[in-house]
């Protein structure tokens, strides 16, 4: 056996362990009853495994630590202690001590040993049983017509119908009594009893509005079910409360649909529905309830709602509970996943590299020679590669919600340490990244969120005072757009404040007094070194020694950052990036002898570039209707020799924004291996790289963002000088006329 294998194998699973503790732990804050005790199983599991393997390589400081921390958390299991603020404060401290553990073996250095962790853990291991936290002992209930299974549970055979007629039901026309008749023609109608703790005095009553209230108990026919009974009261659904509560034996057959029911759907309240335990219309009914009590800041789970309104037996909801997590475990099984190093998959996708420009020489042979059935037989080779080099990129993605799930964490502890209300919400989780820029994307997004948390979210006095919820949003957001992806970092804070930004800047010497500039411009001064407008310190931003970092290590993945401010209302920064730094499809173009890439994804359109366009000097395209700056690629590369007279033009996009690219020749498209260029030219502006061809010629391929970013600014700077030759025209004139 290889120790050192199987150690990795350990470091692996215990980080995934740590991460699925910490997880839990986040949840259980704002988590009670069923599922609170579930987040707890998932902690007590996760320690249990990793004291279990850190046994197996003889790391008794490691289990002796994770073994406490088991026994605390089988305590708050058993319900002998509570769970407070300050026993999951020590939690979050034991984990991650752990985790320093965990770093310290795999670096071989000490362990760390914390005194103070350990005299809190034998604090409470120590401590009595809290009576508080125990569960309160059943006490017999009153046999009227419910017993024994506390308040769900019909003691007869029986079907229990509670009915609380809403005060407007004479009014619509409808007849409580009508409602009873046809209840009858369903079955037998054992046992009625009127309620009338609903009447006001008698000089408040009013003669037609109904007070009413009825407890029945109803013997159904075989073929009648509990939808059957509901259909019944249709017309008083609305503004009556009905309950409906099955007899005993409809409870056993309700739990074992549910178990015996096959693999679909995972959601708890369609699995009661299936089951026969809930309605549609009682699903609709709790689901309202839990939208209104989540708004009012109340969180309820669905199961502890279902019990609590009377409208699902327990046993039922159990059994639900049961099969939902035998389907996720189910799940869980079905996509258990191989672990690769990621050399090796590196080594694959440099070998599906060399593949492809082969494959590109072979084709090329081809046509030289002018064989139809090579040809033929490449091109179903060629197909075959592309397929081989999609799949093996793919292996290489991953979803950033890798990335994504390291910040509830960080919000949650940043938010306490400045005493702000901050919550967190995330989106596009599944969006898929290159795996070499997912690991490279975790700094770059611990400084925006930072700084989102301590710059933009204000203090909750502020946010009242400003028509805001006392509590303030930071959300992550990735989605695809353009070939590229878009990673979002936003918050619903104060804004960007652009005069500081400004004074700052002039203050630094980055920026003239009297300088006008855009205004993305200005707020990118945030990226330059040492930049800050904070006025305070702290310990997570202010220093100006982050926002350069990120800009640096953005550009280095060849992404780039786009920032939206809008005063008092938040700020969201954009890293866009493109989706792989390995492979790309491309467009092949051509100036004079030297041949060019561009991403494929980027290219709308090509057209021919307008004699009339050149005659003029203009640097600009009427495209049906829209003005389209372009940049002519032979003078910004300095091709020599005389350009055709047919030139094209490719119409590129990155983002929001368009530009024309004006090439002598068009090639078509190509699978283009990308090979970095060497440190002379890594810092030439408008190359992201270089590409090898089927003739063994260097192809460079185009950066578009910066040469699209190249053609607006030529084009803002050429109508700056118009106007100023203009205005200076118009100026001689009025001297003239004088």
């Amino acid at each position: 056996m290889n120790l050192e294998a199987a150690k990795q194998v350990f470091y692996e699973e215990s980080e995934e362990l740590l991460a699925a503790m910490e997880a839990a732990l986040l949840a259980v804050e704002t988590s009670s009853g069923t599922q609170r005790a579930e987040h707890l199983n998932a902690m007590f599991r996760a320690a249990h495994t990793i004291k279990g393997s850190a046994g197996l390589f003889d790391l008794g400081e490691m289990v002796a630590f994770t073994h406490r921390c088991e026994s605390l958390l089988d305590r708050l299991r058993e319900n002998e202690l509570a769970l407070t603020a300050d026993l999951i404060e020590l939690l979050f401290a034991c984990r991650d001590h752990m985790s320093a553990m965990l770093a310290a073996v795999h670096d071989k250095r000490a362990m760390p040993y914390s005194a103070a962790l350990e005299a809190q853990l034998d604090a409470y291991l120590n401590q009595p049983a809290d009576s508080s936290a125990l569960p309160p002992a059943r006490r017999p209930e009153a046999q009227v017509e419910r017993q024994g299974s506390g308040e769900h549970g019909v003691a007869s055979d029986y079907w229990h119908i509670s009915l609380r007629f809403g005060p407007d039901v004479l009014r619509n026309g409808m007849d409580p009594i009508s409602f009873v008749r046809y209840l009858g023609s369903l079955g037998r109608i054992v046992y009625i009893t009127t309620l009338y703790d609903a009447l006001p005095e008698p000089d408040q009553m009013d003669a037609e509005s109904c007070y009413l209230g009825l407890e029945i108990q109803f013997a159904a026919a075989a073929h009648v079910d509990k939808l059957a009974i509901e259909n019944v009261f249709d017309f008083i659904r609305d503004d009556s409360n009905v309950r409906i509560l099955p007899p005993h034996a409809h409870i056993a057959d309700y739990v074992r649909l549910i178990k015996e029911m096959p693999e679909g759907t995972s959601r708890l309240g369609e699995i009661l529905v299936r089951g026969g335990a809930l309605t549609p219309l009682e699903l609709d009914e709790v689901l309202g309830i839990q939208r209104e009590q989540a708004e009012a800041g109340e969180h309820r789970q669905l199961g502890e709602l279902l019990v609590e309104e009377r409208l699902a037996p327990p046993q039922a909801v159990e059994a639900a509970l049961d099969k939902q997590r035998e389907q996720v475990a189910h799940k869980t099984r079905e996509h258990r996943a191989v672990r690769v190093d990621a050399a090796r998959l590196d080594g694959l996708i440099d070998l599906v590299g060399e593949l492809v420009i082969a494959g590109a020489a072979s084709q090329l042979f081809a046509k030289q020679i002018g064989n139809a059935t090579l040809l033929e037989s490449l091109s179903s080779l060629s197909e075959l590669v592309e397929r081989i080099r999609d799949e093996a990129l793919s292996l290489r993605m991953v979803p950033v919600g890798d990335i994504f799930s390291r910040f509830p964490r960080v919000v949650r502890d940043a938010a306490r340490e400045l005493g702000k209300d901050i919550q967190l919400e995330l989106a596009g989780e599944d969006t898929e990244l290159d795996k070499s820029m997912v690991d490279k994307l975790g700094d770059p997004l611990l400084h925006l969120v930072r700084n989102a948390i301590d710059h933009g979210i204000e203090s909750s006095e502020l946010r009242r005072q400003r028509g805001k919820a006392d509590y303030g949003t930071v959300w992550l957001n990735a989605y695809h757009e353009s070939g590229s992806v878009v990673i979002e970092v936003g918050d619903d804070g104060g804004g960007m404040q652009r005069e500081r930004i400004r004074a700052r800047a002039i203050e630094r010497g980055l920026l003239g007094a009297d300088e006008v500039i855009g205004d993305q411009a200005l707020l990118q001064m945030v990226f330059e070194p040492g930049f800050s407008t904070a006025d305070n310190v702290t310990s997570l931003s202010g220093r100006g020694v982050g926002m350069d970092v990120v800009k640096r290590n953005i550009e280095a993945m060849k992404g780039n950052i786009e920032i939206e401010s809008m005063p008092g209302e938040g700020t969201v920064v954009r890293l866009r990036m493109p989706l792989t730094l390995a492979i790309i499809d491309g467009f092949q173009v051509a100036l004079g002898k030297s041949t060019f890439v561009i991403p494929l994804d980027m290219v709308l359109e090509c057209l021919d570039l307008p004699a009339d366009t050149v005659a003029a000097n203009r640097h600009y395209l009427n495209l049906r209707g829209e003005v389209l700056p372009f940049l002519n690629l032979r003078q910004l590369f300095e091709v020599g020799g005389i350009a055709p007279q047919r030139q094209a033009v490719v119409v590129v996009q990155y983002g929001s924004q368009r530009a024309g690219l004006v090439v002598d020749r068009l090639e078509g498209e190509l699978q283009a291996v990308i090979k970095p260029l060497g440190q002379l030219f890594r810092g030439v502006k408008g190359l992201a790289g270089s590409t090898i061809l089927g003739s063994g010629a260097v192809a460079l391929i185009l950066d578009v963002p910066d040469l699209i970013q190249r053609a607006a600014i030529d084009e803002q700077r050429r109508l700056a000088v118009s106007s100023q030759q203009e205005a200076k025209r118009l100026s001689l004139r009025e001297e003239n006329t004088r």
